[in-house]
């Protein structure tokens, strides 16, 4: 299909600089721009491509002013990152989404199965599971016993989703994500070996979470590992059992978060972050990435290093660390002297 610059424009509220009639039928990096392809610059680092650009169309801010002349034809939006985003959802709802039930696949006679729902081959549900309307789960998918799984989410293919867990609405869930496994829960006995702790909690993926590919979720001891609505895991996070991690929050790749630790609403964990068991993070956190989490931590702060301190003092930490070898030539030379001193 194709779109007009000026129809683009009314759709998202915005402004047409140049040639209004302009038509796209497709995207494209700002960088890798292609003629008849739509491009975006929210971040200024990239401005220098946008004087080559071979894209047709570019959303900028509002704000944004030219330093020389473009080719392409400019809309002007109050936000070119969540523009984009809204253009890319509208793509994405139009394509073509599977539906029915492929062969061979294993639907348990007691299971509750939802309208327009599709079930790729392979894919097993099993002894009481509930499945909502508009439901997609792709081929080798494993929905264990007494699983229910909200309206509107997608399960991808090779995910497993052990017996009793809830899934919720409007869930995206990406390819082998395990949820439901057991927790990491052994006794020590006095000859040395360890004695299983079994767990028989569950794990509670509340609406509109996203979770990304290979990521686990232990199921808790007792209870629930909550993943409450709105948050947004990344490929290849552990999250322990009887963890909570409130609304909104965001992880990225490789963090693990130990078991029984709390993490507050809208927080934002940088890649390969670390988190020690039975603490608590309060709201409006953020942690750089690579940082490791060893006490309690307050409402809205910064944080970066291991163990996690305020960024600032980090900051200057890290000012003071890359002077440290001239900072030790500089003892050694002192010592040199005083020692010369001494002797004469």
């Amino acid at each position: 299909m194709e779109f007009k610059a000026k129809d683009i424009a009314a759709l998202l509220r915005g402004e047409v600089e140049g040639d209004g009639e302009v038509t796209v039928n497709n995207v494209s990096k700002i960088e890798e721009g292609k003629p008849h392809t739509l491009a975006f610059l929210a971040n200024p680092k990239y401005e220098q491509y946008i004087y080559t650009t071979e894209a047709s169309i570019v959303l900028v801010n509002k704000d944004f002013k030219p330093a020389q002349p473009v080719k392409c034809t400019l809309i002007k939006v109050e936000s070119a990152y969540d523009a984009i985003a809204s253009l890319l959802q509208m793509y994405e709802s139009m394509r073509p989404r599977p539906t029915g039930v492929e062969q061979p696949s294993f639907i348990h006679e007691s299971a509750t199965i939802g309208q327009n729902i599709y079930v790729g081959a392979f894919a097993y549900i099993g002894k009481k599971a509930k499945i909502g309307n508009n439901v997609s789960i792709y081929p080798q998918a494993y929905i264990g016993d007494g699983v229910t799984i909200g309206d509107n989410t997608t399960i991808y293919s090779g995910v497993k989703i052990y017996h009793d867990c809830h899934i919720g609405a409007n869930c995206t869930i990406h390819a082998s994500t395990v949820v439901g496994a057991d927790g990491f829960g052994f006794a020590p006995n006095a000859d040395g070996t360890y004695k299983k702790v079994p767990q028989i909690g569950n794990v509670v993926v509340e609406d509109d979470v996203e979770i990304g590919a290979n990521t686990c979720i232990d199921r808790a001891t007792m209870g629930s590992t909550r993943i409450s609505k709105g948050v947004k895991l990344d490929n290849l996070i552990q999250i322990a059992h009887n963890v909570v991690v409130g609304e909104n929050t965001v992880i990225a790749a490789q963090s693990g978060i130990a078991g029984s630790s709390k993490i507050g609403q809208r927080c934002v964990f940088g890649g390969q972050t670390g988190m020690v068991g039975h603490l608590t993070v309060g709201d409006n956190v953020q942690v750089a990435a690579q940082s490791g989490i060893a006490s309690n931590i307050k409402n809205d702060v910064i944080l970066r290093g291991s163990p996690a301190f305020e960024f600032s003092k980090y900051q200057k930490c890290i000012a003071i660390f890359r002077k440290l070898p001239d900072m030790y030539s500089s003892i050694n030379q002192l010592e040199k002297e005083m020692k010369n001193l001494k002797k004469e």
